[in-house]
């Protein structure tokens, strides 16, 4: 179950992404954020109830709500037309809770891929902190990229082979990912940076001033 929750988290982060480097509609996204984020509330309240107790599967199953939260506190603010500064203060929060359940993967339940994928969450939730929170606008392209490769990377690729048993739960996994997230979001810094970058949004043109 928690598999089918984690491909929706890619989605989301997909759709995010791609919302971030103005393709969609911000209202139009708040929707389906709701959807993931009512589906990542209800996931682990299941599986903690069903857990019988197990420290371990309650641990794994208590982060999903960091997300659950973060898309239905999206959700609600685009529709609403909130503005960023709750959530993007709520994703440090995330960020740093990231690396704790990083941490807990690595030397408590022994899973060295997800320990990767939560430092790669933990840098999202960051850089969300920083656009939403701090309001550093320079880096919504670079972070909008960010997001929509994470929803592959770290969602949609891994839930699918899980559920089809074919995901390696390896340490050479968890050093693949490692070496992937550090070339692909460092090579992303120049080609998203100001009007030279290729990934970055044309420089817009100002208003002829009538003579």
């Amino acid at each position: 179950m928690g598999a089918v929750g984690l491909l929706f988290v890619g989605a989301v982060l997909f759709l995010n992404g791609v919302m971030l480097l103005g393709k969609i509609n911000p209202r139009s996204a708040a929707v389906f954020n709701l959807f993931v984020g009512a589906l990542q509330v209800l996931t682990p309240t299941y599986l903690i109830f069903t857990s019988g107790g197990d420290p371990k599967l309650i641990l794994a199953a208590s982060g999903i709500y960091l997300f659950g939260f973060t898309y239905l506190y999206v959700g609600i603010g685009l529709l609403a037309g909130l503005d960023t500064t709750g959530v993007g203060w709520f994703s440090l929060f995330v960020a740093i809770m990231a690396i704790g359940y990083s941490i807990a993967n690595f030397r408590i339940l022994g899973d060295y891929p997800f320990g990767v994928i939560w430092l790669y969450w933990a840098f999202l939730w960051f850089l969300f902190f920083l656009v939403l929170g701090l309001k550093i606008e320079r880096l919504t392209t670079y972070t909008g990229w960010v997001t929509a490769i994470e929803g592959w990377a770290t969602g949609a690729i891994p839930a699918f082979l899980i559920m089809s048993g074919y995901w390696p739960s390896t340490r050479f996994t968890a050093w693949g990912l490692a070496i992937f997230g550090v070339v692909v979001f460092v090579a992303l810094v120049p080609l998203t940076r100001g009007r030279f970058g290729i990934f970055a949004p044309p420089p817009r043109r100002k208003p002829a001033t009538p003579m």
